[in-house]
């Protein structure tokens, strides 16, 4: 289980991406499933009982190292942190997708205001939502989701993850 636990470290410190149990588990095949999430379950509770600077996350349903929030600040001084640049507009659109998804381009029109076009298609070049398919609507409009790249730049396990009305009028307060 030791030599188990250093390879899934060794693996995890290396990617850049989170990676899914069922590639870790088909990669380290002479392993079984139980005993590869075992040795992840036992390497998450190390480093969130650690005075390490690195966690184990969950991660757009992948596991991930990355550096705890606290040294945010500092690692920024050595790291350029990769550079999101969504406007206020492209923000607003992607937070009605997040949270109404699947939603049609003519919703997230109609809850704006205003068209959405220009920011819809900003976001899927960006790779933070796609098309999820189309209505029985008439005309059978397009809807949108958003994407493992969206929950892996936010930091989120899955969409669930997302803070509830609740949760953000309590932190205006």
């Amino acid at each position: 289980m030791i030599e188990l636990k250093r390879i899934i470290e060794a693996v995890l410190f290396s990617s850049s991406r989170p990676l899914k149990l069922k590639m870790l588990v088909k990669k380290l095949a002479i392993y079984s499933s139980e005993e590869v999430l075992h040795a992840l379950e036992e390497l998450i509770e190390e480093y969130s009982h650690s005075d390490r600077a690195i966690e184990i996350v969950i991660v757009s349903g992948g596991y991930q190292m990355r550096t705890k929030i606290i040294f945010r600040e500092w690692v920024s001084k050595f790291v350029k942190e990769r550079e999101i640049g969504l406007t206020r507009p492209m923000l607003e659109a992607l937070s009605l997708i997040a949270y109404k998804q699947p939603i049609t381009k003519r919703e997230v029109d109609m809850i704006r205001g205003v068209d959405s076009t220009r920011m819809i298609k900003q976001l899927l070049e960006r790779k933070l939502i796609e098309i999820a398919g189309r209505t029985d609507d008439f005309g059978k409009p397009i809807v949108f989701r958003t994407t493992e790249t969206f929950l892996e730049v936010y930091g989120l396990k899955d969409i669930g993850d997302l803070p509830t009305l609740k949760e953000i009028e309590a932190l205006e307060n």
